[in-house]
């Protein structure tokens, strides 16, 4: 089992910046990719960003050039720094991790975090 755990959510003024840290513990030799995605109440769960093991990163079009994702494997940690945020980025910004194909099927196909509140006030 793999437990993944955000924190540094928060409520900042249109314009400040944000971190978000995702700390995975547990059997971590099951996480592959990892991502941030977001969702406000009534809309459909969105993906921010996300980041291999080897450290190739993928931005939605929305946070393109504001937001960085990082990873540091020795800690099983990401980072999600967010800059020059607006009031669009108010969400609850959730972990995610997809599981490796390992032999045996000991992995889930992927783990999720609790989730984060980050809220941008214009």
């Amino acid at each position: 089992q793999v437990h993944l755990v955000e924190s540094g959510g928060g409520s900042v003024q249109a314009g400040g910046s944000l971190r978000l840290s995702c700390v995975a513990s547990g059997d971590t030799v099951c996480v592959s990719t990892m991502a941030w995605y977001r969702r406000t109440p009534g809309e459909e769960r969105e993906l921010v960003a996300k980041i291999t093991d080897r450290g190739s990163a993928y931005y939605a079009d929305t946070v393109q050039g504001r937001f960085t994702i990082s990873r540091v494997n020795v800690q099983d940690t990401i980072y999600l720094q967010m800059a020059t945020l607006n009031p669009d980025g108010t969400a609850v910004y959730s972990c995610e991790a997809d599981g490796r194909r390992l032999v045996g099927g000991r992995c889930a196909t992927d783990y999720w975090g609790q989730g984060t509140q980050v809220t941008v006030s214009s």
